[in-house]
């Protein structure tokens, strides 16, 4: 089966930790002849189009490694040394235009900012949403992020969710967080914590899906889960039902890696597609009877919440300066809190018909 080749731009991302996409990971190995030379102007050679500044910043954020080990700017390169970097990718585009956007700041300081992004807004500029995303405020709220090379990447994003997923996300406000940040999704140890309201119930309460995941052969649009690993990329999700009403249950799920639709693809996989997640078939009734006022009350739910049942709840990380581990938390947005209510009224309503 031959699947259509992908383009980084056709795909937000859930968890912002997919480091093809979000990443550029070089691996460099040495010459033979190679004279000692600093690291950092060794580099400087190799990569013409990053600064510098930020090659000692990604060096001293240990996002640049010798044979698997950080080292300093000025340690001398040898030959047949292996060297990997690992950047912040630039996006297509170029132009952004700083707008006066409302942003839900949580938490700020001078190397980084916590932003709970509401659903609906896009995250930065692509084709069809050049104005009104986080990347357009987030450049009229500070005007001098940082970027990965000359000016030509999204100002101080570190990951990103989809448009249509609410939560938390890192902005990184100096080139040192940049990297340091970058270097954490890149090794999977950021903690991310995503609650979603599923269709149905898992039959175990907690469980582990592993699969890799990959674009779908059948729709371009869509990423499919790939068990056996003959295409995608590693993918691992733990997940945990928090509640159960009887044909929806909300679930915490904690990502051990980050791709492209990861929990909608998962849970697609193990037969529980997110509610009302349209790209993922859960827009359609999955569970229950088909009588007319249980379709009705989906019907209603699905206005209540008009886009997937996702949300970037926790995160969790490594501070670029103090080094000290923070996390963060954000509460559930209005129109979740609506669907889960509602939710709990019909499952008490099951349950007091089946104890009758």
């Amino acid at each position: 089966m031959e699947l259509p080749e992908a383009r980084e731009d056709d795909f937000e991302d859930e968890t912002g930790a997919d480091s093809d996409e979000l990443y550029e990971h070089h691996r460099i190995q040495v010459d033979k002849g190679q004279a000692l030379l600093r690291l950092d102007k060794f580099l400087m050679d190799r990569l013409p189009n990053v600064t510098r500044n930020k090659l000692q910043e990604a060096i001293k954020a240990e996002s640049v490694r010798i044979n698997g080990k950080a080292t300093k700017a000025s340690y001398k390169v040898k030959p047949l040394d292996v060297i990997t970097v690992t950047l912040a990718t630039p996006p297509r585009d170029t132009d952004i235009i700083p707008e006066n956007l409302p942003l839900n700041i949580v938490y700020e300081d001078e190397e980084l900012m916590m932003i709970n992004k509401p659903p609906g807004m896009v995250v930065h500029p692509a084709y069809n949403n050049w104005s009104g995303t986080l990347v357009n405020g987030l450049v009229y709220y500070l005007q001098n992020l940082p970027t990965s090379r000359n000016g030509e990447i999204r100002p101080g994003l570190v990951h990103r969710i989809d448009k249509d997923t609410s939560g938390l996300l890192v902005i990184a406000k100096t080139e040192l967080a940049m990297s340091y940040l970058a270097r954490q999704f890149f090794d999977h140890s950021i903690e991310r914590t995503y609650y979603a309201l599923v269709w149905g119930v898992p039959a175990q309460p907690k469980g582990t899906i592993v699969g890799h995941i990959g674009r779908s052969a059948k729709d371009r649009k869509i990423m499919a889960v790939y068990p056996d690993g003959e295409f995608g990329k590693p993918a691992v999700t733990h997940y945990e039902v928090l509640e159960s009403f009887t044909y929806c249950s909300l679930i915490k799920c904690n990502l051990e890696t980050g791709r492209t639709h990861q929990i909608r693809a998962h849970m697609k996989y193990l037969g529980h597609p997110l509610f009302n997640d349209a790209t993922y078939g859960g827009d359609k009734i999955l569970k229950g009877q088909q009588t007319g006022s249980y379709k009705a009350f989906v019907q209603n739910t699905f206005d209540v919440l008009p886009r997937q049942a996702l949300h970037a709840k926790s995160l969790g990380f490594q501070h670029p300066t103090s080094h000290e581990f923070v996390f963060f938390e954000s509460d559930l947005p209005d129109d979740f809190v609506a669907a889960l209510e509602r939710w709990r009224q019909y499952g008490q309503v099951l349950q007091d018909r089946i104890q009758a």
